[in-house]
């Protein structure tokens, strides 16, 4: 990838454009983000950088994290995520990877962890459809049928049923970015992104340019 930053969901607003029309706009808080590790196709068969992002305090950290921070000598760190960037052999530990990396009008694809919904029934977790509600009927909102009798005996893999729901990898691929404002480290982003508000988010550029 060409570039990439951490940041964390700030929540929803809008701006106006030139003409005077609304843009609905999720805030970002993107970097700034430390290298924390180099790695090299020598040493690791590929190129890398390790960044980190938002400070902890020294209470906070294992003695093995401290170990790898004390060594790149940087401060502390919540957050480390690996990126393979086109420039990764540029950079050095210690340098900073800041928010005016990304321009208004580029492209982005923005990955974060979906809010947890809990347990979910077949509904709301697949959208499927319930059954009579009247009439003398006792079946409403089960999962309905889940299978063959003897031939296969068992239900197949892939049926779809209540279960956990949320808290998954989403990506939102090929939004705009609408401003960035370099003194506040934010990134306007036009649409929606995944996640709860305080969430760890990775902007990249998109692969559909």
């Amino acid at each position: 990838m060409e570039k990439a930053i951490l940041g964390k969901k700030i929540g929803m607003t809008q701006v106006f454009d030139e003409d005077g029309r609304v843009i609905p706009v999720t805030v970002i808080e993107a970097g700034p983000c430390t290298v924390v590790q180099k790695k090299t196709v020598d040493n690791d068969g590929y190129s890398a950088v390790q960044v980190g992002f938002a400070t902890k305090k020294e209470k906070n950290v294992s003695k093995p994290q401290k170990g790898h921070f004390d060594k790149a000598k940087v401060e502390y760190k919540r957050f480390l995520r690996e990126l393979k960037l086109d420039n990764a052999d540029a950079l050095n530990v210690g340098d900073e990877i800041k928010v005016d990396v990304f321009a208004a009008g580029d492209r982005i694809d923005v990955t974060g962890t979906s809010k947890g919904k809990g347990f979910a029934g077949t509904i709301k977790r697949w959208g499927t459809h319930r059954g009579p509600m009247s009439h003398g009927s006792h079946y409403h909102r089960g999962p309905g049928s889940l299978g063959a009798c003897s031939t296969p005996s068992k239900v197949m893999k892939g049926k779809k049923l209540p279960g956990h729901m949320g808290v998954e990898k989403i990506t939102i691929q090929n939004l705009d970015v609408v401003k960035i404002d370099t003194e506040k480290n934010l990134l306007l982003v036009k649409g929606a992104v995944p996640g709860p508000k305080g969430g760890l988010v990775v902007v990249r550029n998109t692969v559909k340019a």
